[in-house]
């Protein structure tokens, strides 16, 4: 297993700088640039903020330069919030999407498998049409609905809750944006472990189960849980990167510092090193669960064989 996650982490290398030279040279390319503003600067003032930042040079050059500073660790300075670096600020907006995020994740999987399960072991009952008519409502409405009107019921209407700010350790402005990050999920996980489920109870293997009268728990437990789990495993991977990094929407919305908040302030201020620090946290994170998947995929089915 560890011989094959090591070729696995060194067929991602080509695939992370792929993903860094497009996001740099695509940045480079569009109109307009970090420094301009609605008054146009002076030019002698502009040429020193373009030589001060290496922007004056050749885009190949500047590429190079920032290849050399990523294997530093370095993800250079903010362009323009003054006095911070793109690792400070992600460090300094990562606990609170970590938090957001992994909170998120837990409550899609404690409520989105289960739901799905019993839908699939109730076809075409009123449990399978109850969570399906809701799973179909939960992935039709998008975030940036969802979240202003959890705010305006819970928050302004009822006033359990606050709408927006953060508190370190306060689990009453964890509620909102965790929930509103777990629908969608509860919603994908709920229909694909139930078109799993399905399928697998329809595999040769477990009507052999059936025909030596095994009990239905016992061949849920023993013979369709980690098969039905596949697929839902297989975009957990994606999904979980998703929700750790933030959502953008739900960070705006509810006025969390995280790191969602600063890649919108970087894209909206032609911020390049900020955007692009973003691109690589989030390449890297994709890259990391997407080899976690295929290690579960290993325990999950037994004829995989990595080694």
């Amino acid at each position: 297993m560890l011989g094959y996650a090591t070729r696995r982490i060194l067929q991602a290398i080509p695939t992370f700088l792929l993903i860094v030279a497009a996001a740099f040279f695509l940045m480079r390319a569009a109109p307009g640039g970090p420094f301009d503003e609605e008054r146009a600067l002076p030019p002698e003032i502009e040429a020193n903020l373009q030589a001060a930042y290496g922007l004056d040079q050749p885009v190949t050059v500047q590429f190079a330069r920032y290849l050399g500073g990523l294997l530093r660790g370095d993800l250079g300075p903010s362009f323009r919030m003054k006095d911070f670096s793109v690792a400070e600020l992600i460090v300094r907006g990562l606990p609170v999407t970590l938090s957001i995020g992994a909170a998120a994740l837990l409550l899609g999987i404690a409520l989105g498998i289960p739901l799905g399960l019993v839908a699939g072991l109730r076809q075409n009952g009123w449990a399978d049409h109850a969570v399906m008519a809701v799973a179909l409502a939960g992935i039709a409405i998008p975030n940036f609905v969802v979240a202003p009107v959890l705010a305006l019921f819970f928050g302004l209407y009822l006033g359990w809750l606050p709408v927006a700010g953060w508190e370190a350790g306060s689990l009453r402005h964890l509620v909102l944006p965790v929930v509103t990050l777990a629908l969608p999920l509860v919603a994908y996980l709920a229909r694909l472990t139930r078109g799993s489920l399905l399928e697998v109870l329809q595999a040769p293997f477990i009507r052999t189960a059936r025909a030596k009268g095994l009990d239905p728990g016992v061949i849920l437990r023993r013979h369709a849980l980690k098969p039905t789990l596949l697929p839902v495993v297989s975009f957990l991977g994606p999904a979980a990167a998703a929700l750790l990094t933030g959502s953008l929407v739900v960070e705006q919305v509810f006025g969390l510092p995280g790191v969602g908040r600063y890649f919108v302030q970087g894209a909206i201020n032609r911020d390049y090193t900020l955007v692009m620090g973003m691109v690589v946290f989030y390449a890297a994170l994709i890259l990391l669960l997407n080899l976690v998947v295929d290690l579960v995929y290993g325990w999950l089915d037994p004829r995989i064989r990595h080694e």
